[in-house]
């Protein structure tokens, strides 16, 4: 039987990942569907968007779940038990900002950046799984803490969320520092630096 109808000339997953790029160098709020359909291409029209993705904070949606189930996934790490507790903070920490530096994709964390991505408090549920990430990152952060604590590599008296809040920022200023034009060395510079935190609540070593 002859398939009905007119084909679409576009690949949903590509004009997703397309989508989501243009929604992380702008933002929720600041892309336009005319902008939208510019950057998927293909001569898509109003109805064949609306007929792929239903609307733009669906299509956002979707692509806010492409970016966790992607480029997010570099913070993996904090919730590894098989990784020691330093080492995964380390490991986390540089994988983002090699991530947030490359090319090929916007600078930044669109993660991070999901800050300013929707201001309007009428759009705050969207992107809430943005705000849901960022603080599970800042939890991993929190509980690799708690593991040095219980391992005895930390000592006791060491504040987990104090120590954990100073690297969650950290991540969530290279975002910014990354469209300001910061390299990547400067910020594996920083996160050498930053690692004396953990280190400076190390037991002593005799």
């Amino acid at each position: 039987m002859a398939q009905m109808g007119r084909p679409r000339v576009f690949d949903r997953q590509q004009a997703i990942e397309q989508a989501m790029h243009l929604f992380w160098e702008q933002g929720y709020e600041t892309t336009s569907l005319s902008q939208l359909k510019a950057q998927i291409g293909g001569g898509i029209s109003a109805p064949s968007f609306y007929a792929a993705f239903g609307s733009k904070e669906a299509l956002f949606e979707e692509a806010v779940q492409c970016y966790l189930e992607s480029y997010a996934r570099v913070t993996d790490g904090l919730w590894d038990d098989a990784i020691p507790p330093r080492e995964a903070v380390e490991l986390t920490l540089r994988r983002s900002v090699k991530m947030q530096c490359e090319s090929g994709h916007p600078k930044g964390c669109m993660v991070a950046l999901g800050t300013m991505s929707a201001s309007k408090p009428e759009h705050a549920h969207i992107t809430k799984p943005l705000t849901v990430s960022r603080a599970r990152t800042h939890a991993g952060f929190v509980r690799c803490v708690e593991r040095g604590i219980a391992s005895g590599e930390l000592q006791e008296g060491t504040n987990a969320q104090a120590l954990g809040t100073a690297f969650s920022s950290f991540l969530l200023g290279v975002s910014i520092s990354a469209r300001d034009g910061v390299k990547l060395s400067a910020f594996n510079a920083s996160i050498a630096e930053l690692m004396k935190l953990w280190d400076a609540a190390c037991h002593e070593r005799h």
